[in-house]
């Protein structure tokens, strides 16, 4: 019996996923366009644009990390742009609240009766500046929101519109005045991108694009919102073979039990492994990430390719490990030398 489990496919499932591809083929065209867009604007920086997407196609959330400056508030702006979407900007400080966050009941004096005042998550795309500055309970606020896909204001709940991505930011840097976020908030969020300076190639056409009399060139829209979620349901049948979803669950696997895989010197550096939710990112990001390159099935270099950015949070280190200056991306990087690939 299990001999006809490991068979190749017959001809109807070959011919079924070559269907498959060409349909993916056609419908992910709009990713080149989106790609020509945001090359206008932003120089560089293609893997925070490839996480912006993923992070859109597969309904998941973005933590950035990286010093100011490196065009994080830019490229969500331009996406939204072209996607002719809804965009709006919170910059978190000590004494935000949560009703400045989701909205509030506001008192008219004229009508005699409350009146809701939607804030300003009631947008396609919310970029949450510099999240590890606020209190706890505005960063639980965003997330329970981001979790919910709706906001309960007074005693009427709202939904939040589609496509709906928070792409939160915090600075390295200034660990005075901030509220780290906790695990627990920080595994809500699908990947965690870690942002770079350009090259000096690079470097040398921001400043040559900022400082020209014409300015940054105009934003076409490329595809409507009302697309993006038809384009997401489609995103969820890119096929993903039981071997690489096998593939998935050892890489994760390696992360709880790392003696199990070879790794037994990582068993004092890690304090706990990765989640269920990792293996769920996982998948759904290297769907994404197949969508996005344009075919209609997993291969594993989609999953190694998204991999740092979904586990990169999610991996608990010891004091051990912070005393050897161990980092989580070490420690991906070591599995996934290690871990088979199908």
């Amino acid at each position: 019996m299990e001999l006809e489990t490991n068979t190749p496919q017959t001809d109807t499932g070959s011919s079924d996923i070559r269907a498959l591809n060409e349909k993916i083929q056609k419908e992910s065209a709009f990713v080149e366009l989106l790609n020509l867009e945001m090359g206008k604007v932003i120089v560089g920086q293609h893997h925070m644009v490839e996480s912006l997407l993923i992070g859109m196609l597969s309904d998941g959330h973005i933590l950035l990390e990286g010093v100011p400056g490196l065009a994080k508030t830019l490229a969500i702006t331009t996406l939204s742009q072209a996607i002719s979407a809804d965009f709006s900007r919170v910059q978190f400080t000590p004494d935000l609240l949560p009703a400045d966050v989701v909205g509030t009941m506001i008192y008219s004096q004229k009508k005699e009766e409350f009146s809701v005042k939607k804030g300003p998550i009631f947008a396609n795309f919310v970029l949450a500046d510099e999240i590890n500055r606020a209190p706890a309970k505005v960063q639980s606020a965003l997330l329970e929101a981001m979790q919910e896909k709706q906001v309960t204001i007074g005693e009427t709940t709202f939904e939040l519109p589609k496509p709906f991505l928070v792409m939160a930011t915090q600075n390295p840097i200034e660990q005075e005045g901030t509220y780290p976020l906790p695990e627990a908030q920080v595994d809500r969020f699908m990947l965690k991108v870690v942002l770079d300076y350009p090259t000096k190639e690079e470097e040398k056409l921001i400043i040559r694009s900022n400082i020209s009399k014409k300015g940054f060139p105009k934003i076409n829209a490329v595809i409507s919102p009302a697309d993006i979620v038809k384009v997401k349901e489609i995103v969820k049948e890119v096929y993903l073979d039981e071997k690489i979803e096998q593939y998935i669950v050892d890489i994760v696997y390696a992360t709880r039990t790392p003696k199990e895989y070879g790794l037994g010197d990582f068993a004092n550096l890690i304090d706990f492994g990765a989640s269920p939710r990792a293996s769920i990112s996982l998948a759904k990001a290297a769907k994404a990430y197949a969508f996005i390159k344009r075919r209609g099935y997993v291969i594993p270099e989609d999953v190694r390719a998204v991999c740092k950015d979904v586990l990169r949070h999610r991996i608990g280190l010891s004091y051990e490990a912070e005393a050897e200056n161990v980092t989580t991306v070490d420690i991906i990087t070591e599995i996934l030398n290690r871990v088979e690939i199908p």
